[in-house]
């Protein structure tokens, strides 16, 4: 068994937490990203992180379908929570842009793009690296986050065009490959033209998967993730497994990872 790393779930939308991560354990998991997306969720990650040390690791932010929903003050009062708890969070995430038409209605372009660049501006202050969803969105988000001079940025599920993606890796960041890797073809095609040192595995879970077969996602999913990119690359699962682990290692500076049960 090879130890994978999750690197993008909503934990804080799962049920049965306590089984969903014993069976991602078992199954080899040996550390999960728990991104948030609003304020509460923030809350809810930093508590499932201290409940079950040195597996789950908490990323703060606001996600963009969620910023036309806040309150005046709610983005200053996030940031303010972030900023004081930011010695407990691997990185700043979910942010960014999305332009789906269902989106922009609750959450204009323009107030994303100000909660986004309000969130990458403290993430290079603190020295996060920087989770980004970016449908529709890839070169506007490709331009914010070179522009804030943030370092480290993974772009999850990465559907965009092939020149945007070029430039991501050009310029040292990641993307992350998740169980669409199966059978998505835009994501397919991001995967293996993406060098292995610049991919991470995830599951977004509890995103639901499939074309034929739909299937709500768990940590566990990560596997599958694993397989598709190795059916893709021509590459064994172990490789794909061990190199993308020790990618996420570095990048979310994951020191204290090990296997056994709690």
């Amino acid at each position: 068994m090879y130890g994978i790393i999750d690197t993008h779930a909503h934990l804080d939308e799962l049920d049965d937490i306590d089984l969903v991560l014993h069976e991602a354990r078992e199954a080899g998991v040996i550390g999960i990203v728990a991104v948030s997306s609003s304020p509460q969720s923030n809350e809810v990650v930093l508590c499932l992180s201290e409940r079950y040390p040195s597996f789950v690791y908490p990323a703060f932010g606001l996600h963009p379908s969620e910023v036309g929903h806040l309150m005046p003050n709610q983005l200053d009062t996030s940031l303010q929570f972030i900023h004081e708890n930011a010695s407990a969070c691997v990185a700043i995430g979910e942010i960014g842009l999305d332009y789906n038409k269902r989106i922009l209605k609750a959450s204009p372009k323009e107030i994303q793009k100000q909660a986004l660049y309000s969130q990458l501006q403290l993430a290079r202050q603190l020295g996060k690296p920087v989770i980004i969803h970016s449908r529709y969105a890839w070169k506007d988000c490709y331009d914010a986050v070179r522009e804030s001079r943030v370092d480290n940025a993974v772009f999850h599920w990465y559907t965009g065009t092939s020149s945007v993606r070029k430039s991501l890796v050009e310029e040292g960041y990641y993307l992350s490959a998740t169980p669409a890797t199966e059978y998505h073809e835009e994501h397919r095609r991001a995967i293996k033209d993406t060098p292995l040192n610049r991919l991470m595995i995830e599951t977004d879970c509890p995103v639901s998967y499939g074309r034929e077969l739909r299937y709500a996602s768990k940590p566990t999913d990560a596997l599958r993730s694993v397989r598709a990119v190795a059916s893709l690359k021509g590459i064994s699962e172990e490789v794909i497994a061990r190199e993308t682990t020790q990618n996420a290692q570095f990048f979310f500076r994951l020191n204290n990872l090990h296997s056994g049960e709690h």
